[in-house]
């Protein structure tokens, strides 16, 4: 049986990873401090004996006993109201923590697969994104901890790879979305339903024209496996090329919910990107892979989870505001 290691475990994607290479018969480690995860996302799985977990930060040294096939690097902060409450945190698990994760495949002769993202490509100059795009980021500003701490880990990725041999793979993930996301992580979608499900007005910041993607997660995760277990070394992006306005995407989620409320507009946060939408040649070529599961589908089966959750965990949800965080 292959022992794999994923980080991040109690997370939106680290779950559906565990998950997945359950039912693909692996023996899985999974590993989070629970910073921003959620045990109950993967609590499911505790009864079995090829399951098992590890609370720890990964940003301190990782031990784990036996061999080791895979390492999955899913533990970081990945929204906005994450990584500014904790940026400290979020560089530090881009870096050392990686480090210690390169070291540990380094050491078990495994292969690493390592979590980036599309923000490495800041607020593009080029749409839609390719690989080959250097991106345009702000290292000084507010999201730069985020978006600098994954251009730092591709980095020291290959030069471990380069250097020392070691098996990497790099998946560039854009905008997912699906069941056992947090409502109060500030990403667009979570915010949105939170809203119609409380009787909010939906917030759209800035003028709504801004653009995103939207992949649901089942296809993330199949896209993610399938660079896993190529030979592909070089970043791939996995996501749904299909681009909507943020402002089209709130009438959406107003249809869909069935509610009555009205958009309300604030002001754009600081270095937000105003064009987002992965160009997916590369998987389709190397991977054979492309989204299969439409938004019409995907976003239907996303608010059935939200609708499951107590009254307790919808008024707990943080807005998501950074008209506060960002003025100068």
């Amino acid at each position: 049986m292959k022992r794999i290691l994923i980080t991040g475990a109690a997370g939106f994607l680290g779950s559906h990873l565990c998950d997945r290479f359950i039912k693909e018969g692996f023996h899985v480690i999974a590993m989070d401090n629970l910073i921003t995860g959620d045990l109950k996302n993967i609590e499911h799985l505790f009864k079995l004996e090829n399951f098992e977990y590890y609370h720890h930060d990964v940003t301190k040294f990782v031990h784990v006993p036996g061999e080791l096939d895979y390492i999955l690097h899913f533990a970081s902060p990945a929204s906005p109201i994450d990584y500014l409450k904790i940026p400290i945190q979020t560089l530090k698990v881009g870096a050392l923590g990686t480090h210690n994760l390169l070291g540990l495949a380094k050491e078990k002769n495994a292969r690493i697969l390592i979590a980036s993202t599309s923000e490495i490509y800041g607020d593009p100059l080029v749409h839609p994104q390719t690989e080959e795009y250097y991106g345009n980021v702000n290292t000084i500003g507010p999201r730069g901890v985020y978006d600098e701490a994954k251009r730092f880990q591709e980095s020291i990725t290959m030069a471990y790879h380069r250097f020392h041999g070691v098996e990497t793979r790099i998946v560039r993930i854009f905008n997912t979305y699906g069941p056992r996301m947090r409502l109060n992580d500030g990403r667009v979608i979570p915010a949105f339903m939170g809203q119609a499900l409380r009787g909010e007005d939906l917030t759209v910041f800035g003028d709504g024209s801004q653009t995103r993607s939207f992949c649901y997660v089942d296809d993330e995760i199949e896209g993610i496996y399938r660079l896993l277990m190529s030979d592909y070394t070089l970043p791939v992006n996995i996501g749904n090329p299909h681009e909507i306005t943020i402002r089209d995407f709130a009438e959406e989620i107003i249809k869909l919910t069935g509610t009555t409320q009205k958009v309300i507009y604030k002001d754009l946060p600081q270095d937000d990107p105003m064009q987002r939408q992965p160009d997916i040649s590369k998987a389709k070529e190397i991977l054979g892979w492309e989204p299969k599961v439409g938004r019409e589908e995907g976003m239907r089966k996303t608010f059935e989870y939200f609708k499951t959750l107590s009254k307790e965990e919808l008024e707990r949800t943080e807005h998501r505001d950074f008209t506060k965080r960002n003025k100068k």
